[in-house]
């Protein structure tokens, strides 16, 4: 403003001397300054103290020596302003007798209007298309701001955004919080926002089920920030702003917020899926061991050889952290639903359990009693079984990924090969002939083919829920 005013503008500094101030506060939208004129003379009680007044509109010229029909007009213009885009301040003066003891709000009394000041507050570069691409992940956006109504409007269009209706901190306070809980979720735009505005939202869009987040940069973004799920700091904000925020955003570039929700929703999909296939596994196994301790006159598997698989396959699902999942799964929440979770544990752990129980009897009608064989069997079975399962019910869709494929090639290879390798014996196992190759070939394709069927079937009464 300075330098465009140019040599209109006096030194300020030679011109005036600082005597106090009353900043802006939450719930306060407006500061003033009292200044006195450098080297007068006149001093303590004897002088002249001069208060400048800025802040929104509303609240300076309430402040104003002004009859009614001279405010609401200077209260269109403000609106006027601000439905143009403008953030727009009133400026306001008086003189008071200077004095020893502090000023205060009484003192911003009977002042006399100076004007206002429009600024225009250009939008980030990339604030549009990180709106538009949350809008594809199914983010829903909304704008809380102490601005005016129509300046927040105003800048919501050009961002890509419908406004909708405006709802104001003023009627906010009327509102209960289960009244506030349907509004939040509908509205798009909420100005004239306090501190504690900002937070009820957050905090009703949250009781509403919602997983919230909130940027802000600002002493008066404080609450909000640690109301939300996640509360969301530029880099430039204040020091006590980021340091209440989860999430720090390296750069001004707000597209990081959509590689951020990309990423968590990939990693809850690939947590996800490790669990659907951990606990399925191990929920058929221990199925399986029940019944084989009830059928067979020596344990199904030594503690050693369980040791030793569920090291190779806890080893071989960190591969998982590589899977990509499917498109249509980053264009919406990831959610893990515990009741969906234990239907998909139960259905898929039986399916385990009988293929496990079918390899119980091929090895006993094929070996009888060798307690050795039995043990090398389920130990190979078990690990090609998991192997299948990591590739099936893996969260992506398209293209396996290299990692994952040397995992599960590494884990099929371990239960080949160990049992025939001189740690069978360390293990209490040993080979297998050819035919039991085979039958256990047959075995894990038909548990394939189950596996495929299961998980379509699955996914379509999912699709339908």
């Amino acid at each position: 403003m300075l330098d465009a005013a140019g040599d209109a503008v006096v030194d300020a500094a030679e011109e005036y001397e600082g005597v106090a101030a009353l900043p802006c506060a939450p719930g306060r939208p407006l500061s003033t300054a009292v200044v006195r004129r450098a080297g007068d003379p006149r001093f303590a009680l004897a002088g002249t103290h001069l208060l400048v007044v800025k802040g929104a509109p509303e609240e300076v010229l309430e402040r104003c020596a002004l009859d009614a029909p001279e405010r609401e007009r200077l209260l269109r213009r403000a609106g006027e302003l601000a439905a143009d885009g403008l953030r727009v301040l009133a400026v306001a003066r008086a003189e008071r007798p200077a004095r020893g003891h502090a000023y205060g709000p009484a003192d911003e009394r009977g002042l006399d209007f100076a004007g206002f000041v429009a600024l225009r507050d250009a939008v980030a570069p990339t604030a549009a298309e990180a709106l538009s691409v949350l809008a594809d992940r199914g983010v829903d956006v909304k704008v809380l701001t102490g601005d005016h109504p129509g300046t927040a409007a105003r800048v919501c269009r050009e961002l890509g955004l419908s406004p909708g209706e405006v709802i104001t901190g003023d009627r906010l306070d009327g509102l209960s919080d289960e009244e506030l809980a349907p509004l939040a979720a509908r509205t798009t735009v909420f100005a004239r926002c306090a501190p504690e505005h900002k937070a009820r939202v957050v905090r009703a869009l949250r009781a509403g089920g919602r997983t919230t987040g909130f940027l802000g940069d600002g002493v008066n973004d404080l609450a909000a920030l640690r109301d939300a799920d996640v509360g969301v700091c530029p880099r430039a904000g204040v020091d006590v702003a980021r340091e209440t925020a989860d999430v720090v955003l390296a750069s001004k570039d707000l597209t990081a917020l959509d590689r951020a929700v990309v990423a968590g929703r990939r990693s809850t999909g690939n947590i996800s899926a490790y669990l659907r296939i951990t606990l399925s596994s191990n929920f058929g196994n221990v199925i399986a061991m029940l019944v084989a301790g009830l059928l067979l006159p020596f344990l199904p598997m030594l503690p050693a050889q369980v040791l030793v698989q569920n090291l190779f396959f806890d080893a071989a699902q960190l591969a998982l952290a590589f899977d990509r999942p499917a498109a249509d799964a980053l264009r919406g929440p990831a959610r893990l639903r515990p009741r969906d979770l234990l239907r998909f544990v139960t259905a898929f752990g039986l399916l385990n359990a009988a293929a496990d129980v079918a390899t119980f009897a091929v090895l006993v009608l094929s070996h009888g009693g060798n307690e050795a064989a039995f043990h090398a069997g389920w130990f190979t079975e078990n690990l090609l079984t998991q192997a299948m399962v990591m590739l099936l019910l893996r969260c992506g869709r398209r293209g396996v990924p290299g990692a994952l494929r040397l995992a599960t090639a590494a884990l099929a290879v371990v239960g080949l090969l160990l049992p025939l390798s001189p740690l069978g014996p360390v293990l209490s196992m040993t080979g297998l002939p050819a035919v039991s190759y085979v039958l256990l070939a047959g075995v894990l394709v038909v548990y394939g083919v189950g596996l495929v069927v299961a998980r379509r079937r699955y996914e379509r009464r999912r699709g339908r829920g």
